[in-house]
């Protein structure tokens, strides 16, 4: 293409109708995330957000949630990773209701999520008989936290790891079984290390989800408080004015989880 055709094109797409649509409709979309954020960011001034951290309740508020959050994350990575796996590599029947189930927690009200665990882990089912019986409570612990906020990041982390298990060749694990290697060794030696990547971002996003949870866990454990939680008590009782500097700590912790996210994306795209 020549020269004065290129540059035809190019200032053809710059004034192409649609172009100045996609534009505008991307602005309104990004105004209606920024715009009350920021608002909400700004209001609280720095003295309020140093003694909002000075608060032991808050940081104490904030560290659970981290801490619960990373554990369900490492569950996740434990248990999911397989299952990711299976999805990619197996057909067999069955295969796309499974898959259906997986998204199921993100689909349904997680109010719905916090009953459906009380159900089975009380005194009135087998589940519940038997975790009671050694001595596992659910129903307001830091057990019953982490096991809401696994329910609800695993689609996050089982979908996002199923993908990067799916851009691998088969052909390098056939390699690697055509020299010997078994099937455990050559998941563990040639396929995990090409899916570090993934299986990382998956654990972020399982993480911030589940940081961001409130409705599942108001039912299973409104004590201890998570985040979430400790911001909607002291909006209830005290207002705008207690609450957002509370939110606004929790928003600053989520930005680092998905800056992370994105670099490493980055990372990825530049390495393939």
């Amino acid at each position: 293409m020549s020269k004065p055709v290129r540059q035809r094109t190019k200032g053809y797409q710059y004034r192409d109708l649609f172009f100045w649509l996609a534009a505008a409709s991307s602005a309104v979309i990004v105004a209606f995330i920024v715009i009350p954020l920021v608002e909400m960011m700004t209001q609280p001034t720095m003295g309020a957000l140093k003694e909002t951290l000075m608060d032991r309740d808050v940081v104490r508020s904030i560290r659970l949630s981290l801490v619960t959050a990373g554990a369900a994350a490492l569950i996740a990575l434990v248990l999911g990773t397989p299952l990711a796996f299976l999805l990619a590599r197996r057909p067999f029947p069955g295969k796309k209701i499974l898959e259906s189930i997986i998204d199921l927690p993100i689909m349904i009200p997680h109010p719905v999520v916090g009953i459906a665990l009380l159900s089975i882990t009380g005194r009135n089912h087998p589940i519940g008989r038997a975790l009671q019986a050694v001595g596992v409570q659910i129903m307001g612990t830091t057990t019953g936290l982490i096991t809401v906020l696994t329910f609800v990041g695993l689609p996050f982390y089982i979908n996002t790891v199923k993908a990067g298990f799916e851009e691998i060749s088969p052909r390098l694990e056939h390699v690697s079984r055509s020299l010997g290697a078994t099937a455990g060794g050559t998941f563990l030696r040639v396929t995990l290390p090409l899916a570090w990547r993934h299986m990382l971002v998956g654990a972020i996003m399982c993480m911030a989800r589940a940081i961001s949870e409130f409705g599942a866990v108001v039912i299973v454990a409104y004590h201890p408080m998570v985040a979430p939680v400790m911001i909607y008590e002291r909006f209830t009782a005290y207002g705008l004015k207690y609450s957002q500097p509370v939110a606004v700590w929790l928003i600053l912790v989520c930005l680092v989880l998905f800056l992370l996210l994105r670099i490493l994306s980055m990372d990825r795209k530049a390495a393939s």
